[in-house]
């Protein structure tokens, strides 16, 4: 099957924090490393969102060009990626000429079917600066939930997303003047068309996460889909491919960003990585009804892919739609929701500094915010690595290995265990990837973890119950079957592992040689094996730095 993992566009606009990670992209990389251990073609693209309007403000702010503060940042991201481990097939950005074309196309696309039409409507205008504001130019109160620090697209508290025009109390980010509604032109997407066919679309969506499904029909039931210009008086953005508004004119962000999951695809499909060597090969994907789409967001960006997007790829017309939208909870942090652009939380640089990469992902991983809300601080992520990993995964690990090394003449033993608790334990393991494979295909990932760590400590039930330690002295022979079942599940166990935590399961297929797909495979007897040295390091919950 073809798999498209599309994954939310960061903003290259400040450090990200943890909250991101755990929301969207480590929940759409152990899914996408699962899918391909069960030899699905899987294609996991993402990018960084160039055009975002808190770039340009922060571009304002600092007195420096919108495209110095994305090099900063789009770099920093790659750099966090490749640190995590983080699988992409293609992670690229909004600002390539390619994505450009694309959008262009699109909209061309969209404007001929007649879902795009020209308007004249308010837009606020700053009397100090002399210029439109965009719509992250504007805070102000909520009219919804009252929430003080709406911004002029979508307000952080409730949810949902707004005009500036809508704000109460608006003022200018430039300079804090009171902002001035005047009229301008703009091109309007006509949303208001596909209110049936999203209704009908969601009514085909019974499984997704409950949180996630009735917010996208509460939205159709309170408001139903209303036209939204889709172009701003800017001039950091995507030209338009026509020039009926004459000069001053961009396509907006939030129209053009999540046309990247398709550019990047094509992007991908023409590159030196595509291993079919087919610049067209992004059709298998993207025109295959066969194929599945899993969208790995964050729940505020909901309406934009349960709603608005549908009705864009709708209104091309023959490209496939969003089939799953696990989209997670927020990540708190002493009771506020992580914010980079508030500071709120743990930055994923600040983490690294902190911890192993593939013992941070651990811990976040347990910690899914997949169905509510979730706590996080060091603290907690210290104490998961300590008692879970370090204590049942990384033990168990060090400690069969060390036997085998000691006992067995340094390599893998041949002989297969024989008792009825050897054969129960492997049949545990086994069963363990039933179970898992049909949690990864609903985007339970907390509940797939937690099944490999169910299997990791069977395995250390299973020594302590027979003890090789003490069969050695008395019972080599039998004592050298434990061992082999035990390396037996441990070869099993790093496999439903291996999504999660990528770098120690590597340092593993160094030892036990690289797994051919979602399953236990059979040792190899007389394959060395050297004393073996910790997978993770333990963390000193004192003063959140890694014990060397």
């Amino acid at each position: 099957m073809n798999v498209l993992v599309a994954v939310a566009w960061p903003y290259a606009s400040g450090a990200r924090h943890i909250g991101h990670l755990a929301g969207a992209y480590l929940p759409a990389d152990i899914f996408a490393r699962q899918q391909r251990l069960l030899g699905n073609r899987v294609l996991m693209v993402s990018g960084s969102d160039v055009h975002g309007t808190p770039i340009t403000v922060r571009a304002e702010a600092e007195g420096v060009d919108p495209q110095d503060i994305v090099d900063r940042y789009h770099g920093e991201i790659l750099r966090h990626w490749e640190q995590l481990g983080i699988s992409w097939d293609l992670y690229t950005t909004t600002g390539t000429e390619n994505h450009a074309k694309v959008t262009q196309e699109m909209f061309l696309a969209q404007f001929e079917n007649g879902h795009i039409d020209k308007r004249v409507s308010e837009q606020f205008f700053d009397p100090e600066v002399q210029r439109f504001l965009p719509d992250r130019y504007v805070e102000g109160e909520c009219p919804y939930c009252g929430y003080a620090e709406a911004r002029g697209d979508q307000c952080d508290n409730c949810g949902k997303t707004l005009d500036p025009i809508d704000l109460i109390n608006p003022r200018s980010k430039l300079s804090g003047a009171i902002p001035e509604p005047r009229e301008t032109e703009h091109f309007y997407f006509r949303y208001s068309d596909f209110n049936q066919q999203i209704r009908n679309y969601l009514d085909t969506k019974s499984h997704w996460r409950p949180h996630v499904l009735n917010f996208a029909k509460g939205w159709l039931e309170d408001e139903g889909l209303q036209d939204r210009a889709i172009t701003r008086d800017i001039e950091w953005g995507i030209d338009l491919p026509v020039d009926d508004l004459g000069p001053g004119k961009k396509i907006y962000v939030w129209y053009d960003a999540v046309i990247g999951y398709l550019s990047a695809s094509k992007e991908w499909a023409a590159s030196e990585t595509n291993p079919a060597g087919d610049p067209e090969s992004w059709r298998e994907w993207w025109e295959n009804p066969a194929a599945r789409h899993v969208y790995f967001i964050g729940k505020d960006n909901i309406p934009f892919h349960a709603l608005f997007w549908p009705a864009q790829l709708m209104g091309v017309g023959n490209l496939h739609l969003p089939d799953e939208i696990p989209a997670n909870q927020y990540v708190t942090f002493k009771g506020g929701k992580a914010s980079a652009s508030r500071g709120v939380g743990l930055t994923i640089a600040d983490a690294l500094d902190m911890f192993q990469p593939d013992a941070l992902r651990f811990a976040l991983a347990a910690a899914l915010p997949e169905q509510a809300d979730t706590e996080v601080s060091d603290e907690e992520i210290g104490r998961r690595i300590n008692e879970e990993l370090v204590a049942t995964w990384g033990n168990l690990v060090n400690r069969v290995l060390s036997m085998v090394n000691k006992n067995c003449d340094a390599q893998i033993p041949d002989t297969p265990g024989s008792d009825p608790e050897d054969s129960d334990l492997l049949a545990a393991v086994d069963a363990a990837f039933v179970e898992a494979a049909d949690q990864f295909h609903a985007s339970e990932l907390r509940a797939a973890l937690r099944t490999a760590m169910k299997t990791a400590q069977a395995t250390n039930g299973y020594l302590n119950a027979t003890e090789p330690w003490r069969l050695q002295k008395t019972d080599p022979n039998r004592a050298s079957e434990v061992l082999h079942t035990a390396l037996s599940a441990i070869n099993g166990v790093r496999v439903l592992f291996a999504p999660f935590l990528p770098w120690s399961s590597a340092t593993l297929d160094e030892i036990l040689g690289v797994p051919s797909g979602w399953k236990r495979e059979p040792l190899v007897p007389g394959r060395p094996i050297g004393k073996p040295t910790p997978l993770f390091t333990k963390v000193d919950l004192e003063t959140s730095d890694v014990e060397v």
